[in-house]
């Protein structure tokens, strides 16, 4: 891949306006909670392009693609049945507890509905979470740089470190929220001529139907028997796996795109939060997947293109930077080198900024100082900013051991978000629960998900106990990681939260359905009204599903 002066001259432009992003946003920052909530004054097309912005990494649009051309179409269930769901229902159900009750995290919810044990232990479990994400979209980058620019990548691990640090470390989440709306722009600016392009040369939908086997251009036709497609599951282990628990788990209750919806300027901008951002999410498979979908079909070609090979298999990770260099000019390049380096500065920056909040509320002020001053949390949540890249410059080299990061990445989540998901479900609907059932079922989740990795095997990971199971792929095992994990948080609750005592309903106000008053909608325009934008966006993911059936 070689790039030409204007291709610099693109790069740099971007750099100088997110740096300038940061400078400017620097000087309204007065206060941590200006630093670290936006002190909730954020328009709701603002927060709505971040929350599907904060999910559109260097992790997202690198790992889809690969995970495209590693699993085919199957790969759009992450869109069409593991995401859009779970916004609309996060948007009506979830977001009038967590914006009416005023916490500052999805761990301080934690506490007032349960316990100090439980947000602990979700704060800390976080914190591991958005590290190792942050550390997977520094891997990709450094991967970029090695494959561009021709350095060694820890030289690479480290520039990209830097950049990111300067403009989070300037703005907080105020910064990081508008540079996601920017980044936003130029992945769709910068991957769909891509798109375009290498789907043509394949000959079309219809050229790459010909040249791939059918289950890779299917959503759902071959999903009756685990043996009969790429990702080794069937639908049970989608739906529940895939569209239940990881989907549910992550949109519901990771404090990543929870944070931009919280940061809205009202309770109503806070609930259309999630649902006008499903809007282009449900779209957005066909910017990332169908990319990775078309370089297996150019392979099949003869035309010289080809992906590179690592350990026993291709490794598609690079996928959308082999594409970029064989179909992209001079300039053009580019641009969607620029959009490559936003989609990494997104999940980058998300992941910590939701770090450095996590911490210093829920552990720093909580456990080690709850009584400075507001400019010692600031000056903290400065330098939790700075350790939270250093810790995450660790974890890009675990991720070298993977040749899909998205299978890393689901197996973090089955760990955290799955039983994660439990908790919330039981606590916001069910009165009965108690903060001893929250925290036992925690526990239980993650031994529950450390015990199936542990006992089966997929693609050479996992079985460090005993090889009890093997599945064809490592995403079938995550899946199923998840399942356990969700089950074992939810009965464990239930269990010891019937032998406990429950927190008073008097305290429980603002906090659990029934106890809460729901925001009406009288007077709005049907078009700002939760319940009226999420039957469209359901019914528009329906008709997807159907269409690539």
């Amino acid at each position: 891949m070689k790039l030409f002066a204007i291709d610099y001259i693109i790069l740099a432009l971007y750099f100088a306006f997110v740096l300038g992003i940061g400078f400017l946003i620097r000087k309204r920052v007065k206060s941590s909670e200006d630093f670290l909530t936006s002190h909730r004054s954020v328009p709701v097309w603002i927060t709505s392009l971040a929350f599907i912005a904060a999910n559109l990494g260097a992790q997202e649009v690198v790992g889809m693609c690969a995970s495209g051309a590693k699993y085919g179409l199957m790969t759009a269930h992450f869109y069409w049945l593991g995401a859009i769901p779970a916004m609309v229902f996060v948007g009506v159900f979830m977001m009038p507890f967590y914006y009416g009750s005023r916490a500052r995290s999805v761990p301080e919810y934690l506490r007032l509905r349960f316990d100090e044990k439980t947000r602990g232990l979700n704060a800390a479990t976080f914190a591991v979470m958005t590290v190792f994400s942050s550390g997977v979209s520094m891997y990709a980058l450094g991967k970029l740089f090695q494959l561009v620019l021709g350095w060694s990548f820890t030289a690479s691990v480290l520039l990209s470190a830097a950049i990111v640090l300067v403009y989070t470390f300037l703005g907080g989440l105020t910064s990081a929220i508008y540079n996601e709306v920017l980044q936003f722009f130029l992945i769709v600016l910068g991957f769909s001529p891509l798109v375009v392009l290498a789907v043509r040369t394949a000959g079309g939908w219809s050229g790459i139907a010909n040249r791939l086997p059918p289950v890779m251009t299917h959503a759902w036709r071959y999903l009756g028997n685990s043996a009969s497609n790429p990702m080794g599951v069937e639908v049970f282990g989608m739906v529940a796996g895939l569209g239940f628990v990881l989907s549910f788990g992550y949109w519901c209750t990771d404090f990543l795109v929870v944070q931009r919806a919280m940061a809205a300027d009202s309770m109503s901008a806070a609930r259309r939060t999630p649902l006008i951002a499903a809007f282009p999410k449900m779209f957005m498979p066909f910017v990332v997947i169908l990319p990775g979908i078309a370089a297996m079909a150019l392979a099949q070609m003869g035309i010289g293109y080809t992906l590179p090979a690592k350990g026993n298999g291709p490794d598609y990770d690079q996928a959308l930077t082999t594409l970029m260099a064989g179909f992209y000019p001079s300039g053009m390049l580019g641009v969607g080198l620029t959009a490559l380096m936003a989609s990494f500065m997104s999940g980058m920056a998300g992941n910590v900024t939701a770090f450095n909040t996590v911490f210093t509320y829920d552990l720093y002020q909580s456990y080690l100082r709850p009584r400075a001053s507001d400019r010692h949390y600031l000056w903290v949540a400065r330098v939790t900013t700075v350790w939270g890249i250093l810790l995450s410059i660790a974890t890009a080299y675990l991720a070298q051991r993977y040749n899909n990061i998205m299978d890393l990445l689901q197996l973090v989540f089955s760990f955290v978000n799955a039983p994660l998901f439990a908790t919330f479900l039981l606590g916001m609907f069910w009165k009965r629960s108690t903060g001893h059932g929250a925290f036992s079922g925690l526990l239980a989740g993650i031994v529950a998900a450390a015990s199936v990795h542990g006992l089966t095997l997929a693609e050479g990971k996992g079985a460090w106990i005993a090889n009890w199971r093997q599945f064809p792929s490592t995403m079938a095992q995550n899946f199923w990681i998840a399942i356990f994990a969700w089950s074992a948080c939810f009965a464990v609750t239930v269990l010891v939260s019937l032998a406990t005592a429950p927190k008073p309903s008097t305290e429980l106000g603002g906090l659990v359905y029934g106890l809460t008053g729901i925001p009406k909608d009288e007077g709005e325009p049907w078009y700002r009204r939760p319940g009226a934008l999420a039957l469209a966006v359901l019914a528009a993911v329906a008709l997807m599903n159907v269409i690539f059936w």
